[in-house]
């Protein structure tokens, strides 16, 4: 692609992205014919149909395919050995870094939102901080913002279990939201709310096999168990969606990111359907077969909300994300008709938790995977602009 196109694409991207083409009002109607969660969606991100295909609608009505970026941190940007960087090029300032560095970057390679912020830390640990409303601001693309309700992550191996039917969830729940959804609910460019990253409902792994999971896998056998989930599992739900509509009536709820490899009870699954938008899926093995599978089992919108393309087994301390992977993966989720969009598992910069991004500690791209990345966005992009040209 030459430079004068070049150009061309990526003012189109940011059409997309930021929703600056005007909509014409058969887009709103047509949006506003899906029902969702949302109270007041007029003028913010919600679904649509078109083409018997679920998107996502921007908030001027343009129909949009969520490609994102995950994992976004500025402490990668700050270990004894490029710390000279963080205070010389950005002035220790994680506006400057995310308005200089991380944006343009992004609408480069072809990205239209970041999916989620936070970053691993130390393994098996809790993630970083999530972006402020300034930060997100700065950022000027469209988003998703994860809510901190439970820690009940697959690999999380600390923290008990909450009980879900307590008045003390009830009060933490609505806590979250008001410290989160108050600020953030009227923000345009906010697509709408994760829960837990890949929750433990009926499934453990080995470094929190002490806690066990949420719901015990063998009480399902029997009548009485699963009517038992479906209650605790509506329960968690209708609290948590009760909360974010006191303080937030505009985003959409996208829901837990469920681990699409482990044990998922369909008890769950019916239990969130009349309280989220979308099924969120985190899938490291075959997200185009599974999300399809998920789509025709439930009729929801889904989304590929963390996966990438990884060899755990190299002996490499640091592992590439995989662009050819990505590009076969993308495309793929594209001709899901139920399938909204795709966000990779990057991350933005490599640190010594995840050992794996697009940049380095000292800013240098992993090129040959970003230009097929690239590429691959690109092909999504003029995709979509040819099926809504008109």
């Amino acid at each position: 692609m030459n430079e004068t196109h070049r150009r061309e694409f990526l003012k189109h991207a940011a059409g997309l992205g930021t929703g600056l083409a005007v909509a014409s009002r058969a887009h709103r109607a047509h949006a506003r014919q899906i029902r969702t969660t949302q109270p007041e969606p007029e003028g913010f991100f919600t679904l649509g149909k078109r083409n018997d295909h679920w998107w996502l609608i921007t908030p001027e009505g343009k129909p949009f395919f969520t490609i994102g970026l995950n994992h976004i941190d500025p402490a990668s940007l700050r270990y004894p050995e490029n710390i000279h960087i963080w205070r010389e090029k950005y002035g220790g300032s994680t506006l400057r870094w995310i308005k200089e560095s991380v944006a343009p970057n992004l609408k480069q390679w072809g990205f239209n939102t970041v999916g989620w912020v936070q970053e691993v830390t130390v393994r098996k640990w809790q993630h970083s901080r999530d972006f402020t409303v300034d930060e997100y601001r700065v950022l000027d693309m469209p988003y998703c913002h994860l809510l901190p309700f439970t820690e009940s992550h697959q690999w999380e191996k600390h923290t008990v279990h909450y009980d879900f039917h307590s008045e003390d969830w009830k009060e933490w729940v609505d806590y979250v939201a008001r410290s989160h959804c108050a600020e953030l609910a009227g923000e345009k460019n906010l697509i709408g709310y994760f829960y837990s990253d890949c929750p433990t409902w009926t499934h453990d792994r080995p470094d929190n096999h002490w806690r066990g999971p949420i719901f015990d896998p063998e009480r399902l056998k029997t009548k009485t168990g699963r009517k038992e989930l479906s209650e605790l599992a509506t329960s968690y739900y209708k609290t948590i969606y009760d909360a974010i509509h006191r303080y937030d009536k505009h985003h959409l709820l996208l829901g837990d990111r469920y681990e699409a490899n482990a044990a998922i009870a369909m008890e769950v699954i019916h239990a969130a359907k009349p309280y989220v938008d979308v099924l969120s899926f985190q899938d490291f093995r075959d997200p185009v077969k599974h999300l399809d599978e998920w789509h025709k089992k439930t009729g929801k919108p889904v989304l590929l909300a963390d996966a990438a393309g990884v060899n755990f087994q190299s002996s490499k301390y640091f592992k590439p994300n995989n662009g050819v992977w990505y590009a076969k993966t993308l495309s793929g989720l594209f001709e899901n008709p139920g399938c909204i969009g795709f966000h990779l598992c990057g991350a933005y910069q490599r640190n010594k938790a995840r050992r794996r991004g697009l940049l380095d500690e000292l800013e240098k791209p992993d090129q040959k995977h970003i230009n097929q990345m690239t590429a691959a966005n690109e092909r999504v992009t003029q995709k979509m602009a040819q099926m809504f040209q008109n």
